[in-house]
C-alpha cells in the first residue's frame, strides 16, 4: 500500500479533508501532519491522528514564515515515530519548504509532489517580495515529481509564462467526491424551493467583502424577492463585521459551517441559485479559480452565477449553463436575475441537470487512477536506485 505523507497549511481546512478522502478511497495510506488555524490541536481527520506542527493565522504572513522556520528545526522529532514514507505531499509553497527538511529527516530520496489549488498575490508581485518568492519556488521545486493544480488558468497564466516548475502536471478539479451511488434522497430534486423569494447560496470559504456588499445592496432593491443563504467559514481577517452586517441585512442569513459531503444534499436543496463570484484577488487568483463551489452547486442542481470574464464564466459558457454577469453593480444583478420567473429557471435548472454528473464529480475510479500515477512515481524512484547499486 502506498504510504503518503501530505504536509498541509491548514489541517482545519474542509478541502484537505477531501483529498484525504480521495486518497484514502484510491488505496494510498495517509500519514497527516500540519499547521492548524484553530487555538488547540486537530484530534482527528477521518480518522487521522495528525502531526501538530503548531498554530497559524490567516492573512499574517510574518507569522507564518516564523511558524515555518521553527518547524523545520524540529521536522526530525515531529517525525520520530512516523515511518519512511514512498511520496511526500506539500500543499501550498510553505509546505513544499518543510517536505525538503522532511525528506532529509528520512534519509532522502522520497519523491515530492506539489499541490497548488490558488496562486497568492504575493508571488504576482513585480517587486522584490514577489520576486523573492518566486524564485524560492522555482528553487524549492526543482526537483518535484509532480506539480498538482486545479485549475488550467493557473498554468496558463502562472506556471507556465513565469516558468516555476519543470515537472509534469496532474489537473485535479474541484470537483465533488462521490465514493459511491448518491442515495435516492440526496438526489437533485427537479422542482426546488417555492419561489419568490429566490434564494442564492454562497457556501463555502467566505472571504470576498466585495461580494457581501453587492449581494445585499441587490437584495434591498429587490424587496424581498431574493434571499442570500450563507454557510461555511468567514474569513474575520478579511471583514471583521461580518456576523454584525449579515444581522443587520434584512435578506441576507448565516447558517454556519456544515459538513462536506455530508450536508452538501440538504443546503443545496433549499437554494435555487450558487454564487460562483470571488473578488478577493481580482485580476488574479479570483479570475483564474475554478472553486469548489462551482462543482458542488451544479452536482446538486443549482444554478450557477458567475462573470463572464472569469475562468468559471468561461467553463459554464462552454457547458451552456448558468447565469453570466457582464458587470459587478447591483444593476448588473438586475438585469440578469431582476426578472426571474419559474418558467426561466425551470429552463437553467433543465441545462444544469442535462450535463454529464462526471463533470461535478469524482467517484471511487478517478482515485485510484490518481492513486496508481502517484505510485509511478516511486516505481521510477525505485528504478533509479537499483541502476546505480548495479
Amino acid at each position: 500500500m502506498l504510504h503518503v505523507l501530505y504536509l498541509v497549511h491548514d489541517v482545519s481546512d474542509p478541502a484537505v479533508r477531501r483529498r484525504v478522502k480521495m486518497l484514502r478511497a484510491g488505496g494510498a495510506r495517509i500519514t497527516l501532519a500540519g499547521f492548524r488555524r484553530t487555538p488547540n490541536p486537530i484530534a482527528e481527520i477521518e480518522g487521522l491522528d495528525p502531526v501538530d506542527l503548531g498554530p497559524t493565522r490567516d492573512g499574517r504572513f510574518a507569522q507564518r514564515i516564523g511558524a515555518v522556520a521553527k518547524a523545520a528545526m524540529s521536522i526530525g522529532a515531529k517525525f520520530a515515530g512516523v515511518a519512511r514514507p514512498d511520496l511526500i505531499i506539500a500543499r501550498n509553497l510553505e509546505m513544499l519548504a518543510l517536505a525538503r527538511r522532511a525528506n532529509q529527516a528520512f534519509g532522502a530520496g522520497v519523491p515530492i509532489v506539489y499541490e497548488c489549488l490558488d496562486i497568492h498575490r504575493l508571488v504576482l508581485r513585480n517587486d522584490l517580495i514577489g520576486k523573492t518568492l518566486r524564485s524560492a519556488e522555482r528553487h524549492l521545486a526543482r526537483d518535484v515529481k509532480l506539480l498538482v493544480t486545479s485549475s488550467p488558468a493557473f498554468i496558463a497564466n502562472y506556471f507556465k509564462p513565469f516558468g516555476q516548475i519543470a515537472a509534469p502536471v496532474e489537473l485535479i478539479e474541484n470537483k465533488y467526491f462521490d465514493t459511491m451511488p448518491v442515495p435516492a434522497d440526496g438526489l437533485p430534486e427537479k422542482e426546488g424551493p417555492a419561489a419568490p423569494p429566490w434564494r442564492i447560496g454562497w457556501f463555502g470559504a467566505l472571504r470576498c467583502h466585495r461580494s457581501l456588499e453587492l449581494l445585499a445592496e441587490f437584495t434591498r432593491r429587490q424587496s424581498g424577492r431574493f434571499e442570500v443563504v450563507l454557510r461555511g467559514r468567514p474569513a474575520l481577517s478579511e471583514f471583521p463585521d461580518f456576523h454584525a452586517f449579515v444581522e443587520a441585512e434584512p435578506w441576507l442569513s448565516f447558517g454556519g459551517a456544515y459538513r462536506n459531503p455530508e450536508d452538501m444534499a440538504a443546503i443545496y436543496r433549499e437554494v435555487h441559485f450558487s454564487w460562483a463570484i470571488d473578488f478577493f484577488e481580482q485580476g488574479q487568483n479570483s479570475e483564474w479559480l475554478l472553486p469548489n463551489r462551482l462543482y458542488e452547486g451544479c452536482r446538486f442542481a443549482a444554478v450557477p452565477i458567475s462573470m463572464a470574464s472569469t475562468e468559471t464564466g468561461r467553463f459554464l459558457k462552454r457547458q451552456d449553463i448558468g447565469v453570466l454577469l457582464s458587470e459587478a453593480t447591483p444593476e448588473g444583478l438586475d438585469t440578469a436575475l431582476g426578472r426571474m420567473d419559474q418558467k426561466r429557471f425551470g429552463k437553467l435548472k433543465s441545462r444544469v441537470l442535462a450535463r454529464n454528473p462526471r463533470t461535478w464529480s469524482y467517484d471511487r475510479g478517478d482515485c485510484l487512477a490518481f492513486v496508481d500515477k502517484l505510485r509511478a512515481l516511486t516505481a521510477v524512484r525505485g528504478t533509479f536506485a537499483t541502476e546505480a547499486l548495479a
